[in-house]
């Protein structure tokens, strides 16, 4: 823009360069052509080209700190070279995923950004080797604030506040996977360790790069598909029919929502057995006692009104039938009320959510 203006003014002053206008302008624009398809290709390969398993060698030095596994493979943490933190996850080297459908999927998941998404930028697949190679999360993941508190993890006891913006967060990346992807993207393995945490514990999604991509033209159109989550997280309705749509993550999502409130594992050892966390609340909502719901190392320090609104978001989205759960766009005002609310210590109504009659039942292993 700079240089062709520069040249439309000179040949208003100097009317006997107008010849010359013809072979002047495509050159100019070629060599700013070429120049921005230098700046874009350094910018791809710094940043979204496939990475050789050696690079991944080096980023990682030889692997030297691991900070987490899961089903996916293991995680360690590495730098590129330009010092920016990275954790590069090995995938697991008995995938029958050819070259091109590893390299279509990453690359199509490089372009879904949110503030709310950990970042896909760049990957490895060589041989049998293959990896994927994420922003890093200085604070670790939600399973460790929650339930794996030491001074190994250098954790604390996240304050009601906190809670509260890391479900927001963790509901508007969900919304941007359901929502603002074409086609909507399901994550199918939301849970805490899954939720990761910046320097500022704000919250972003991880592993929806994993998960799997499916058109839809109404909200509850859904796919069939191999079972897949963690127990205690999976949709009772895709347990019966092994049929998946956005509402199961939803349901994921309530379970969790409940983790935040009470504190507690999804999985809770009674006297005599091991109950799921729905099971062990329902009571206790009908009993009407807050205290006895919420996470006691918070003490008296939540908000009584936005406790219940919370626990009634939890217990909205955990219904046994996807036709019963909200949109995860809905979630989200509801949750933002949460945030702020006056404690007028009084029980909000929850007729719209029947949690009276609320029954539930353990899906089958």
């Amino acid at each position: 823009g700079v240089y062709s203006s520069q040249i439309q003014t000179s040949c208003q002053r100097d009317p006997c360069e107008g010849n010359r206008k013809k072979f002047i302008v495509p050159v100019v624009v070629s060599i700013i052509a070429a120049v921005a398809l230098v700046i874009l290709e350094g910018f791809l390969k710094s940043k979204n080209q496939p990475f050789t398993y050696s690079e991944i060698v080096t980023i990682t030095a030889n692997f030297e700190t691991g900070i987490g596994e899961g089903g996916f493979g293991k995680v360690f943490r590495g730098h590129l070279n330009d010092g920016t933190p990275v954790a590069v996850k090995l995938l697991s080297s008995s995938s029958k995923q050819g070259y091109k459908e590893f390299q279509a999927e990453a690359q199509s998941l490089m372009i879904v950004h949110h503030k709310n998404l950990v970042s896909l930028i760049g990957y490895c697949k060589e041989d049998d080797h293959m990896a994927l190679v994420y922003e890093f999360m200085s604070n670790g993941n939600l399973r460790q604030h929650l339930f794996c508190m030491d001074d190994a993890t250098n954790t604390t006891v996240l304050n009601w506040n906190q809670r509260l913006q890391i479900a927001v967060d963790a509901a508007q990346g969900l919304d941007y996977l359901h929502n603002g992807c074409k086609p909507p993207i399901v994550h199918r393995d939301l849970k805490p360790s899954n939720i990761l945490l910046t320097e500022n514990m704000r919250a972003k999604i991880a592993d929806f790069g994993l998960s799997r991509a499916f058109s839809t033209d109404t909200s509850t159109s859904s796919i069939s598909t191999t079972l897949a989550g963690t127990p205690g997280y999976i949709d009772p309705e895709l347990h019966a029919s092994g049929t998946l749509n956005k509402k199961s993550d939803v349901y994921s999502f309530g379970i969790i929502l409940f983790e935040l409130i009470t504190g507690l594992s999804v999985q809770i050892k009674s006297t005599e057995r091991m109950m799921h966390i729905v099971e062990w609340v329902t009571p206790m909502i009908e009993e009407g006692d807050i205290r006895k719901i919420i996470d006691p190392r918070l003490g008296n320090d939540f908000d009584v009104n936005a406790a219940w609104k919370a626990v009634e978001i939890a217990m909205w989205c955990a219904q046994r039938t996807s036709k019963q759960r909200p949109d995860i766009s809905q979630v989200i005002v509801e949750l933002k009320g949460c945030i702020g609310r006056n404690d007028e210590n009084v029980r909000s109504e929850m007729t719209s959510l029947e949690m009276a009659s609320y029954s539930y039942t353990l899906p089958e292993a």
